[in-house]
């Protein structure tokens, strides 16, 4: 049996996440005696690696375990000594956290997985419940982020400058809420703590073997990430310390990217079009050239009518064969630049070991760059005769073989977003007895995201034979008497758009007080109490495009011709072997109307020209001077929200024995009031009395008018956590907490306008104005859940884990539309009106899961570790537009609007499967490590419409990395990221419906790190 410590003896500053448990502490002081209780995990964990010691006072040999090796027993670690169910890495230098990012560090980490973007990790999906249902903090503080939603893009921030991450897969009181699904902490250093002087340079240089085929405009082949850190202590006679820790990263490398792409299904772009040979009006087998989705006698914009006849209350068109088709299929070439600087900040003062003060900054400023180019072939239009009768189609509509004439487009994008983020705090503890701590933190995020972009045009003025066959990953075309890569062919309706869009600011600014008292028991050994307020704002600015402003300009040819403009701004087509791995052949054949193959035109390659060159020329010819245009705030796009919430909770954390076993953990609530404020702005008008009739009208006049909108909620959280030390080596763990995550900041918005009768003549304002039509709605309730977790683990050595656990959630994460009544206050009369939003439901859906962990390593240096969650869920999302739709009337009645033809999604973010496995070699300077992810597929909703379906394909991503240590000052790294070039697919709507396909290519560095 284990000794246990008194409680009495522990110092209450090492109450905390990643700390020690009696057992484990005991454990070090037995092993090493010069380090007393008093300091933190992350302190001891350093100590155990100077190098210089080699001994302890009772001559116990101490054995330096650094590397990969050292990463994994810091992770075991952290998962044994915690009281909630948690995975995390602490790195025992900084810079050395095992990872090019922290979104690669944390899907590392077992059922976590990653979305991917521009071949790198972004957002994070804990436990298959998408990334909206997770919270991030900071150094204990949340953060912002420019999307308008809550999750966060980690790619933002250097990996080399965090000292620990962690994932939170059930909570206590004490933790900020936000999280159904759970919490990711991230934290960086702490001088003092760390103990010892450190100066760290490192540059690694980066190489993608896909940029080396690419004549990049904004990159060249190589890129570089270089980094600095500088951490140094300084003691007192008078007793006094302060320490200093400073980072800075500057990274300049190319992303590249080469893309199939469909119209996506967020607009109107993306129909499912009859495919019905008896029905010559509409669809494929239409009896004259036109879209699919319109008919010739009767409505456009049509396609498969899945509303409901109220004759039969089946859909209008139920039982008929469709085949999906959007606006275009095309190609997308990238030139592409990824720039980021950061500056990680942290100064410690101790005056006494009473107090300790500590302030930590981080600023990132990020751009990133695209040159895209577009060869775009438009896909709606049938052609009588040939499109119908030649259709080939999959089980699900999803097309293999079509034919027609088309246009085709020769078109362009430039590209550039720019996020900064700034992240501040103070937090200050003084201990005013050995008993009692009290801390206070205040701390300030921002983030600011700024896009601009030019999109341009030309296309070919007939309409050329085309077909294309979906082969293995992406169609491949054939085209008949046209040659795609001469530039001459795209003189046509010459086009560029200027606009600046999506900017946005998101700030937090938030303050707490906690208190920590030990107390004197048997069983409780202390209590924590605290409270927070924050005030969360999000403003994106709206401008003459709704969510920004454009400016048009159409090529005035009686100025300039199209071909000079064309030639004038003409490019070499910019990468070779575009899209190889991903084809099966060429992916253009150019044929004669014989058959014959042409030599020009085929292969992977089309006529392309500078962006920016194209868009002031065309520009010019209408005599405008090329320039992004302002957006404004007070605007009928404008987004402006304002979340303030108060907080407290009281927690008893326990550590006992009971029935001959050690029990620890805690158990307490946290309660939480939030307030939200949306302002938006509309049209002016006035009310104009006709003084003959009385009639009653709206009139619009040239102001812009204010209105706000808002909400409220208060919500408990209970939270119970149990660890049983079953003996020496079995942890029995299990938790049980209510979490909640709030509606994103972008769905909070609060955009109306009136809907009027003018039909009956009316004679007063509560006539007149008869409904409201608008989105947003600020009084969106938050997801709540019940969450229960069970494990047992097994810790036979410092190197090795089996550990299993269960969960089960019952949440309510659906969204349905729903009647309600809003009161407005028109020309001095309160009306209450109508409007049909999205409300949060009460429906209940459950997700059942289970995860392991396995780390081993053998005495040869070769070790393994791997994580598995398998996870299943009743939650069903349904798409808004072909999916069964709801609406909840006044009286509270709920009727069907539509008849879905899409399967419902799960969950946003949830994969079935979730894997993640490692294999390591570590022998004296030499340390290397291939590691494998997997997810299965997963639905991701869309940032600029949430309510469609889009699945992304399963992913194998393999990565490897290796270091050698020169000496004790200098070490060599390499390392790669998706190693075998695994491409991203999305299908849009349903499975089987191709919508996109994206080629990364492998990520390569090689660096040299220096440390003194």
């Amino acid at each position: 049996m284990s000794t246990k410590l008194s409680k009495k003896t522990k110092p209450i500053h090492t109450i905390g996440k990643f700390k020690l448990s009696p057992i484990a502490k005991w454990m070090k002081l037995a092993a090493f005696t010069s380090i007393t209780s008093s300091f933190a995990f992350s302190a001891i964990a350093q100590e155990a690696e100077t190098e210089n010691l080699d001994k302890v006072d009772n001559d116990i040999e101490v054995v330096v375990v650094t590397g990969t090796r050292r990463t994994i027993q810091d992770q075991i670690a952290i998962k044994r000594e915690s009281t909630t169910v948690v995975d995390g890495l602490s790195a025992s230098d900084i810079g050395d956290l095992p990872a090019l990012s922290i979104g690669e560090a944390l899907e590392t980490l077992t059922g976590a997985s990653s979305h991917r973007e521009n071949g790198g990790a972004t957002e994070i999906s804990i436990r298959g419940l998408g990334p909206f249902l997770s919270s991030t903090n900071i150094n204990g503080r949340e953060a912002t982020n420019g999307s308008g939603d809550r999750s966060v893009n980690f790619s933002q921030f250097p990996s080399e400058l965090m000292q620990k991450v962690a994932i939170y897969k059930t909570q206590d009181a004490s933790m900020i809420e936000g999280g159904v699904a759970g919490v990711i902490t991230l934290e960086t250093l702490k001088p003092l703590d760390f103990g010892k002087q450190r100066f760290q340079a490192e540059v690694k240089g980066n190489y993608n073997p896909d940029q080396a085929n690419v004549d990049n405009s904004l990159q060249g082949d190589l890129g570089y990430r270089g980094t600095l850190s500088y951490v140094d202590q300084f003691e007192f006679d008078n007793g006094q310390a302060f320490g200093l820790s400073v980072g800075l990263q500057r990274q300049d490398i190319s992303q590249p990217e080469a893309e199939y792409r469909s119209s996506s299904p967020t607009g109107s772009s993306l129909w499912a079009c009859l495919n019905d040979p008896t029905d010559t009006n509409t669809g494929f087998f239409r009896s004259s050239a036109g879209d699919c989705e319109d008919e010739i006698v009767g409505s456009n914009n049509q396609g498969y009518n899945n509303n409901i006849d109220p004759d039969t209350g089946l859909a209008v068109d139920d039982g008929r064969e469709y085949a999906w088709t959007g606006s275009s299929r095309s190609f997308r070439q990238n030139e592409t630049s990824d720039e980021r600087d950061a500056l990680f900040f942290a100064l410690q003062y101790q005056p006494s070991n009473k107090w300790d003060i500590n302030f930590d900054a981080q600023i990132s400023d990020r751009t990133q760059a695209e040159a895209r180019h577009d060869l775009i072939f438009l896909q709606k239009r049938v052609t009588p005769g040939v499109t119908g009768q030649n259709l080939i189609t999959n089980d699900v509509g999803g097309i293999l073989h079509w034919e027609g004439e088309e246009r085709i487009e020769s078109a362009g994008e430039q590209f550039s977003r720019e996020e900064n983020y700034r992240g501040y705090g103070l937090n200050v503890e003084h201990f005013f007895s050995d008993d009692l701590k009290i801390s206070v933190d205040l701390g300030y995020s921002k983030t600011s995201r700024e896009e601009l972009q030019i999109t341009n045009r030309g296309r070919t003025s007939s309409r050329p034979f085309l077909s294309w066959d979906l082969g293995e990953y992406i169609p491949h075309f054939t085209v008949t008497d046209f040659d795609v890569t001469d530039i001459s062919n795209f003189t046509d309706s010459l086009r560029t758009r200027i606009d600046r869009e999506n900017v946005r600011d998101n700030e937090i600014m938030g303050a707490r007080v906690d208190f920590d008292y030990i107390l004197d028991s048997d069983f409780f050994s202390s209590v924590q109490a605290g409270v927070r307020v924050s005030e969360l704002t999000f403003v994106q600015f709206g401008g003459t495009n709704g969510n920004g402003s454009r400016t048009t300009y159409n090529l005035d040819e009686s100025a300039t011709s199209a071909i000079d403009v064309l030639e004038g701004c003409q490019i070499a087509f910019p990468e070779s072997d575009f899209l190889s791995s991903v084809s099966d052949g060429d992916i253009i054949t150019h044929v004669d109307s014989s058959g014959n193959v042409v030599e020009s035109g085929t292969g992977a390659s089309w006529a392309t020209y500078n962006n920016e060159c194209f868009s002031q020329a065309v520009a010019a010819s209408q005599g405008g001077e090329f320039a992004y245009p302002e957006v404004t705030y007070e605007n009928a796009g404008t987004i402006d929200v304002t979340e303030q919430t108060t907080s407290a909770y009281a927690m008893l954390n326990y550590d006992s024995e009971m029935f001959g076993k050690f029990i620890r953990g805690n158990f307490g609530v946290r309660v939480v009031n939030t307030d939200v404020t949306s302002i938006g702005f509309r049209e002016g008008f006035d009310v104009v009395t006709d003084p003959a009739t009385g009639i009653v009208e709206l009139v619009p006049n040239e102001s812009i008018e204010k209105i706000v909108g808002g909400g409220d909620y208060t919500e408990v959280l209970p939270s119970f956590n149990l660890v049983v030390d079953y003996d020496d080596n079995i942890l029995l763990r299990a938790g049980i907490y209510r979490g909640m995550s709030r509606a994103d900041p972008s769905n909070l918005s609060y955009s109306r306008t009136f809907v009027t009768d003018d039909s009956d003549d009316p004679e007063s304002v509560e006539d007149l104005l008869v409904g409201v039509n608008g989105s947003g709605n600020p009084d969106l309730q938050p997801l709540m859940s019940w969450n229960y977790d069970a494990a047992v683990e097994w810790y036979p050595s410092d190197d090795s884990i089996v550990a299993l656990g269960v969960y089960y959630k019952q949440f309510n994460g659906n969204f349905q539309q729903q009647t309600q009544l809003e009161t407005f206050t028109v020309d001095g009369v309160e009306v209450s009106l109508p409007i049909t939003n999205s409300v949060t439901s009460d429906e209940k859906s459950d997700l059942y899961g289970f995860e392991a962990s396995f780390s081993y390593r053998w005495d040869l240096g070769i070790g393994v570790k791997f994580g598995y969650n398998y996870s299943d869920t009743s939650y069903e999302f349904e798409d808004s537009n072909y999916g069964n739709t709801f609406t909840t009337g006044l009286d509270g009645v709920v009727t069907q609007e539509t008849v879905g033809i899409v399967p419902p999604a799960s969950v946003p973010g949830f994969s079935e499967h979730v894997f993640n496995g490692q294999l390591y070699y570590q022998i004296g300077d030499f340390d290397t490590a291939l590691i494998y992810k997997y997810r299965s597929e997963y639905f991701q909703p869309y940032t600029s419409n949430g309510t469609r379906l889009r699945y992304v394909g399963e992913a194998n991503v393999w990565e490897a990395r290796a270091a050698y240590k020169i000496n004790q000052h200098v070490r060599v790294k390499v390392s790669a990221i998706n190693l075998f070039s695994e491409p991203r697919r999305d299908d849009f709507y349903v499975k089987g419906n191709l919508g996109q396909v994206s080629d990364y290519g492998p990520r390569l560095f090689a660096g040299v790190s220096f440390k003194y």
